[in-house]
């Protein structure tokens, strides 16, 4: 399997989870932005995280690729089993982080320009955005504030995907200080064996 990833993007989630699965996946790091990227080759949108199988399949986008691997390795803690209350949990949080933080949030304070055409109208979709993220992590930190994790009091790909958006958060500023819950639980992520492993591989590729 080929996991296509890119430093800073959403797919460092796939790829930590990759890591602490220890998965026979090659990670293959390309541009973003560009019409030469070999990306859009996989994936026509042009994104990552792009998953193709050995078989030439290809999965696109985190809620579907984070649960499709887990299951390469049943039983694994990082999820959870069929049926189960618990794995719905975990896939909750996994569409909440999607939705409300990524799409919902920084979408519009990182790209603006996809929400107007009007250049002037930026700085104030900037501002939305921040204002928006301000909301959707203080349901998160209201919940981690008794617990270190999201789901089960362990680490699951929930977690992995929350990770992403935790250190996005750490370079907003001041504004996000009082996320006392958010701050330790993208401490004890950049900790991680698997979190310092993948940063290392991309970084490494990107050079």
């Amino acid at each position: 399997m080929q996991l296509f990833v890119s430093p800073g993007a959403c797919c460092l989630g796939t790829h930590v989870v990759v890591h602490e699965l220890d998965l026979a996946v090659d990670a293959v790091t390309v541009p973003l932005r560009t019409p030469d990227s070999p990306i859009h080759g996989v994936n026509p949108l042009g994104r990552v995280p792009a998953l193709r199988l050995d078989d030439g399949t290809v999965i696109t986008e985190n809620s579907a690729i984070l649960p499709f691997l887990a299951d390469q390795r049943p039983g694994t803690p990082l999820f959870a089993p069929p049926g189960s209350a618990e794995r719905a949990q975990i896939q909750s949080w996994i569409g909440y982080v999607s939705a409300e933080v990524h799409v919902g949030c920084f979408r519009p304070i990182n790209r603006p320009e996809r929400y107007s055409n009007d250049t002037s109208a930026h700085d104030g979709i900037r501002r939305r955005g921040r204002e928006q993220l301000k909301n959707a992590l203080l349901h998160v930190e209201r919940h981690l504030a008794t617990r270190r994790f999201l789901v089960g009091e362990r680490f699951t790909i929930a977690d992995a995907y929350l990770g992403v958006f935790a250190r996005w958060t750490a370079a907003l500023g001041q504004e996000f200080s009082n996320l006392t819950a958010l701050h330790r639980f993208r401490s004890d992520y950049n900790e991680r064996p698997s979190v310092r492993a993948a940063l290392a591989a991309e970084t490494a590729a990107a050079a």
